[in-house]
């Protein structure tokens, strides 16, 4: 699964400023100095790809419809202007499906790895995204570290006195070394044989004892967490609603995986220095238009851009979470462009 930000900017501004959100749109005809400059390459047979967008479940008639032209028609991506991307060319790019992903927490870093065809393993996608975020970190000056512990904190350990007017249930994240198990477990038992109601006294004692994400420290030990055995920590969330408390998550199997975000999208674009753009397919009852129901988010690496860019999909009928909360892969395919009027969207 992955989460995005209400605000998708604020993430992105904590290091550089970030690009705006690329509406869908068909244009009649894209501008011919970008057409001119296109890399024209031999296109790769469609067929190649074993997901049509036509086998994609989960997906409304009008964002099937413009799935399809992205991948009939192509997207132009230009490479940004100046001195680093200079060898880079134009291309055009058919968009298609690249298969289901597992839902374990680990969509982001398994449909990078599905993106970009390569053979690094998801888990290793997940630690270079690590490094390279405490590599940026050491170097920010104390006004962006600031910046990026406030972006976290909105993230993970939310002020639980506001934010209710755009979200129903609010989560906190804390983390629980592994070998601490035992200790909290045994403190939590001593507040119910006191009296107190279990979820109350799990919460306490998980306030207490265990790390909040909250800043750029906690946010890394967190993003490391993959629900694997070799874990450090745990991931314990509680939910709260205007009320109060509804749930407490104890992950007592250590499943639970960090799910990607926008500062760990950033953080690859950064690690393989290639823009990624997350392609957003909204349902009607996301109280969006049929002309807004997909748009591209480009995520721009803090660095030189060396290669074309690596593109994902999320797709959801709600408003939580932006309207979507799982990542899968879009296979780019390079391809020949004929005429300025098949291409469906310039970057």
């Amino acid at each position: 699964m992955g989460k995005l930000l209400c605000d998708s900017t604020t993430v992105a501004e904590s290091f550089q400023g970030s690009s705006p959100i690329v509406p869908w749109k068909d244009p009649k005809s894209a501008p011919l100095e970008a057409i001119k400059a296109v890399d024209l390459v031999n296109q790769t047979s469609i067929s190649a790809v074993n997901d049509s967008w036509d086998d994609v479940i989960g997906l409304e008639e009008q964002q099937r419809r413009h799935l399809q032209r992205f991948q009939s028609k192509g997207v132009l991506w230009k490479p940004p202007e100046d001195e680093h991307s200079s060898t880079l060319r134009s291309v055009v790019f058919r968009l298609s499906h690249g298969g289901e992903v597992s839902a374990d927490g680990n969509c982001l870093f398994t449909a990078s790895q599905k993106a970009m065809c390569g053979e690094i393993d998801a888990r290793d996608l997940r630690k270079r995204t690590v490094s390279r975020f405490l590599e940026d970190l050491g170097s920010a000056t104390f006004q962006e570290r600031e910046s990026i512990d406030d972006a976290i904190r909105h993230m993970y350990s939310p002020d639980l006195r506001n934010g209710w007017g755009v979200h129903v249930v609010q989560e906190v994240k804390l983390l629980a070394s592994k070998g601490d198990r035992v200790a909290l477990d045994s403190a939590i038992d001593e507040l119910v044989h006191l009296g107190m109601q279990r979820e109350m006294a799990a919460e306490s004692i998980y306030k207490e004892r265990c790390t909040p994400v909250n800043d750029g420290p906690s946010w890394a030990k967190y993003m490391l967490i993959s629900g694997s055995p070799d874990d450090e920590h745990d991931i314990i969330t509680l939910q709260y609603t205007e009320e109060g408390l509804l749930s407490v998550d104890e992950n007592r199997e250590g499943h639970a995986a960090a799910f990607g975000d926008d500062i760990a999208i950033e953080c690859l674009a950064t690690e393989f220095k290639r823009e990624i753009y997350v392609v957003q397919a909204h349902g009607s009852d996301a109280m969006v238009d049929e002309e807004n129901c997909v748009f591209f988010l480009p995520h721009r690496p803090r660095s030189q851009i060396l290669e074309p860019p690596i593109f994902l999909f999320m797709k959801g009928t709600g408003w939580c979470g932006a309207g979507a909360d799982h990542y899968e892969p879009l296979i780019a395919q390079p391809c020949s462009l004929a005429s300025p009027e098949k291409v469906a969207i310039v970057l």
